[in-house]
């Protein structure tokens, strides 16, 4: 027998009942079994193994069962072209982080790939380099440098970098809806695989928690606090595309944790606060307020690792 307590309601699964809930496994499992596809076929099995290992497990109730389609459900119609909240589900389950991690396995000292997250943009403006990603976004002027590399130490020349981030209250350009184009670039590595750009320097922000997610996390007790961050998309020829952020050394929010489980401790990176008068690097007038400065060099795996 298989005891289980529920809200303090004791359930027992009888051998009888372990054996029936066994043959309906077996019966869905072999409905699968002629999918002509096999990787789809292996896929599905999978999902219906742990499904209903996670159904006998806890003893789901019929009650339960129908709150997390009701979840889904509302999941689904807030979902539009400019939010996605399977996405944001994906992220604060750890699932996105652990896909990454399948799929882009630790090679020779290359720079670790986190999340995406959800606001990237296609076709950003191209910047030179030294130029300014904020382009009216609000929030402490930040220079930005580094250098790209392969893991043998060779510069990459003509690497395309995209950077984004949110601005002084913690939101990104489309979060706006007006169709600004703010916080968000993209430039070229140098001769010698050399970058630089003035951008803004990350603070934490909650990930959108009016929905769903946010209801799953405010009755779990979890923050929808992210660790301040800035985000990159580097490509080059012959080299694996590397999706990552870099993380403000210092940030409180660090120890209290990130909330789509980012954090690297690789890619945590010293912003050093400048006082307000300090020369800039590139001799750029910021007036009379204070700046930030980091650094963060980026390596990159052989494509196909």
């Amino acid at each position: 027998m298989n005891q289980r307590t529920i809200r303090g309601r004791s359930t027992t699964a009888t051998d009888d009942q372990q054996r029936a809930e066994q043959k309906l496994l077996d019966e869905v499992l072999a409905s699968f079994g002629g999918t002509p596809d096999p990787r789809l076929r292996q896929v599905m099995r999978a999902i219906v193994r742990h499904l209903h290992a996670l159904i006998r497990e806890v003893r789901l109730t019929e009650e339960e069962w129908q709150k997390a389609i009701e979840f889904l459900t509302a999941a689904g119609n807030i979902t539009d072209d400019k939010r996605q909240e399977f996405v944001l589900l994906s992220d604060v389950l750890g699932a996105t982080m652990q896909t990454i991690a399948v799929n882009n396995q630790a090679y020779r000292g290359a720079t670790a790939a986190t999340i995406f997250g959800p606001f990237f943009v296609e076709g950003s403006p191209q910047i030179p380099l030294g130029g300014d990603i904020a382009r009216g976004a609000g929030g402490t002027p930040c220079w930005v440098e580094g250098t790209v590399t392969d893991t043998d130490g060779n510069p990459v020349p003509g690497a395309r970098i995209e950077v984004w981030e949110c601005d002084e209250d913690g939101y990104y350009d489309v979060q706006y809806g007006d169709d600004r184009s703010a916080g968000r670039a993209h430039l070229f590595t140098d001769v010698d695989g050399r970058y630089r750009f003035w951008g803004l320097k990350p603070v934490p922000y909650p990930i959108p928690h009016d929905g769903p997610v946010g209801r799953m996390l405010a009755a779990t007790g979890r923050s929808p606090f992210r660790v301040a961050h800035l985000h990159f998309m580097v490509s080059a020829d012959g080299l694996r595309t590397l999706v990552t952020h870099t993380f403000v050394s210092g940030d409180p929010q660090l120890a209290a944790g990130d909330s789509v489980f980012g954090v690297k401790d690789s890619l945590i990176t010293e912003f050093v606060d400048k006082p307000a008068g300090t020369p800039t690097p590139d001799g750029r007038d910021v007036g009379d307020r204070k700046w930030a400065q980091a650094r963060f060099d980026i390596v990159l795996a052989p494509a196909g690792v």
